[in-house]
């Protein structure tokens, strides 16, 4: 081997890369950004139109399908799913793997205003967003005030306006708008009987009004010698001022708004509200773009929260609610705890069996140094540390010992036969080299397929195939180049433990083996059919999950009450839930908190229902994060509970959601782990073709919560 040779000719040139590779290793790791999953990269887009008042059929009708049937002219399409509700729609546009997402948005935009010629007057312009499984809420800006004239609507105007656009300018983060208040609004109170009786209709009101309000660009005036600005005085300054507007001129005199009306600064009506442990609050989400890191993105907006506050007025107050990233902080934690447990206990094997602290300490080195080369080497391939690469590094401790174990072995087995120790280490690390090569070949050829899957499944075990394939990789060139200069500076020249250590292996270890060739035609069948037996009777009742899942204290309810049930109503079942849900934690201090959405977003927001998707007032959504010290496993806590609140409640449906960062990732945006959707010739076709799968499902053991999610009454 030529790079055996050098490396011994040349030992600190190999001592002078390893350095060089340790330092641009502790580079990486500074820069590269910790999360608890890659980009997933799932190709969608998502389009929310609103129209304020129009009802469900309408948005489908006259909007949705205009935009159905223009999508269908985008290049990578695969398909498209809609929800309309009253005063908004939702479309969800997925794409192929592989598909130019750049690309297909401009397409979409494209076909988006190609779609609005035939769009009914008045409509807006709809929010186009990429959106993907990693984009999740990493905690909630929380707005509260305990004084009593403050309202929802003045603290969703004060978030809206003057906190999200500097919460926005924070690299890494998504800003949606503010959740639970109603958007600001000039309302006109007409007195019907006045109205009448001075010969008006509302139409005539609203007509006045806006002639009274025009927007008309300013001008400019000579005037001695002197150009300035000229603004017009067509906008009132005071809301007040909209009362003298006129609006009918006769003989009798002149009708003004003050007549036959009144006009207030409020808020449109309220559809919804957010709740925060049990009180109305406004709340925006702290929503995390794909590729940026959760750890970074809460460190960064909790390091702003003063800032935020000096934003605002006296009396309201921000907090920061459901951080997410100690899970993230204690899987990584764990997983690092994992391998350097793993790391200790093949140390000590290796001892245990060179029997030889100089001898185990150069195979041990060899693992961390093959581990901060491989950090390197996925720094410069784009990777991050996230679960995955973590998880491949710590797959390849126990293998990364394998290379320099089997160097050093074969070296005290040449000086056990005499050999110096420079020729021992020369000849020793020669004659392994190409086991040990064809061993990683070996070992690396299963992460080959990673390469060739495809969307969420290849940008997950990619980095892990890395991650293993550089550990190896470098494990390997180490092995051959640095371990063999150790072997000649840290062994002693003379050993009389050689003989003795490996005769003792050789003898114990070639009994073994005659044994076992002796017996081969009885051991080989036997050991098949054994293997074949485990696999048939164990296999079909192993469970398949493409993540395991994670107890982080943490779920999510979704409830819905009787179609057109109001949302004062919707309201209060979500705080008997939430009293439910205290009691049976064992009361309200195991609750650390709780955060949720009763009724519908406001047609102003309709981006907003990307992030949360309620259908009506009836419908609501809890998340409710239990204190470690409840001792209540989640998964056991949610079978209990939906026994209790099927008692309570009965007439309303219940569904528990992911609710911590992993399982909503693994979720891929989805509510429930399994979604069937029926297509048939008309709607009444497909609801009963769904009623009849219902049935079917319902009548599975281990499924939960399976319903139908659409209401058609």
């Amino acid at each position: 081997m030529n790079v055996l040779n050098l490396a011994l000719r040349r030992p600190l040139t190999v001592v002078v890369l390893v350095i060089a590779v340790c330092l641009g290793a502790w580079i990486a790791l500074q820069r590269m950004t910790r999360d608890i999953f890659p980009p997933l990269g799932i190709p969608t887009i998502y389009v929310a139109q609103p129209y304020g008042g129009m009802d469900p059929l309408q948005m489908e009708g006259y909007l949705t399908y205009r935009y159905e049937y223009h999508f269908l002219y985008i290049s990578g399409i695969e398909h498209v799913e809609s929800k309309s509700i009253q005063g908004a729609s939702i479309m969800k546009l997925q794409f192929h793997p592989g598909t130019d997402m750049s690309q297909a948005m401009s397409e979409t935009v494209a076909q988006v205003n190609r779609s609005r010629a035939f769009m009914p007057p008045g409509t807006v312009a709809p929010f186009i967003m990429r959106f993907d499984a990693g984009s999740v809420a990493v905690g909630h800006l929380v707005f509260s005030t305990d004084d009593p004239n403050i309202t929802l609507n003045q603290m969703q105007d004060q978030a809206l306006n003057r906190v999200r656009p500097a919460f926005a300018t924070l690299p890494g983060v998504s800003a949606p708008p503010p959740f639970g208040g109603s958007s600001r609004g000039i309302i006109v109170n007409v007195d019907p009987d006045k109205m009448r009786s001075y010969g008006l209709s509302p139409d005539d009101i609203v007509q006045a009004l806006a002639k009274g309000n025009t927007i008309s660009p300013s001008g400019n005036m000579n005037l001695d010698g002197k150009y300035p600005i000229v603004p017009t005085n067509a906008i009132v300054s005071n809301i007040k001022d909209l009362e003298e507007v006129p609006l009918k001129r006769s003989e009798a005199g002149t009708v003004f708004v003050r007549d036959v009306a009144t006009v207030e600064d409020g808020a449109d009506v309220t559809t919804a509200y957010a709740l925060a442990n049990g009180r109305r609050t406004v709340y925006l989400p702290v929503t995390k773009r794909a590729e940026a890191s959760t750890l970074d993105v809460v460190k960064r907006v909790r390091a702003a929260i003063p800032e935020f506050q000096k934003l605002l007025p006296e009396g309201i107050e921000v907090t920061y609610a459901f951080d997410q990233s100690p899970v993230v902080t204690q899987s990584i934690r764990d997983l690092l705890k994992e391998g350097g447990l793993g790391a200790i206990l093949t140390g000590l094997m290796v001892l245990l069996f060179l029997r030889d602290f100089r001898s185990a300490f150069i195979v041990i080195i060899n693992i961390p140094l093959s581990l901060l080369a491989a950090a390197f080497a996925l720094w410069v391939t784009g990777q991050n540390i996230h679960l995955m690469t973590l998880g491949g590094m710590a797959l390849a401790v126990g293998i990364l010992v394998d290379e320099a174990t089997v160097a050093v072995e074969n070296i005290h087995a040449r000086l056990a036969k005499g050999d110096s120790l420079a020729l021992a280490a020369l000849n020793g690390t020669r004659e392994t080299a190409l086991p040990r090569l064809l061993a990683m070949l070996c070992i690396l050829a299963v992460f080959i397929p990673a390469f060739f899957m495809v969307g969420a499944a290849k940008a997950l075990f990619v980095p892990l195939a890395l991650a293993v394939g550089f550990s190896m990789a470098a494990s390997f060139l180490l092995s051959s180049t640095l371990v063999p200069i150790l072997v000649v500076w840290l062994l002693p020249k003379q050993s009389k433990s050689h003989r003795e250590r490996i005769g003792f292996f050789q003898k114990a270890y070639g009994g073994i083996v005659r044994g076992v060739v002796a017996t081969r035609w009885v051991l080989v069948p036997a050991y098949l059919a054994a293997a074949g037996l485990v696999i048939w009777n164990f296999g079909p009742r192993l469970g398949t999950e493409i993540f395991p899942k994670v107890d982080a204290g943490q779920f999510a309810l979704r409830f819905r009450a009787p179609s057109g049930t109001q949302v004062a109503i919707t309201e209060g079942i979500a705080q008997k839930i939430l009293e439910t849900i205290s009691r049976e934690a064992g009361g309200a201090e195991m609750v650390e908190v709780s955060i949720g959405m009763v009724g519908v977003h406001n047609s102003s927001f309709p981006v907003n229902l990307v992030h949360l998707w309620n259908g009506g007032p009836e419908e609501g959504w809890l998340a409710v994060q239990l204190k470690r010290e409840a001792g209540k496993p989640v998964e056991a806590f949610k079978e209990h509970l939906r026994g209790v609140l099927a008692r309570e409640l009965r007439d309303v449906r219940l569904s528990f959601e992911p609710q911590d960062i992993v399982s909503r990732v693994m979720s891929f945006g989805s509510p429930t782990p399994i979604e069937v959707a029926c297509s048939g010739p008309s709607l009444a076709d497909s609801k009963a073709h769904a009623d009849k799968i219902l049935e079917k499902l319902q009548a599975i053991p281990f499924l939960r919560d399976v319903q139908i999610a659409q209401t058609l009454d």
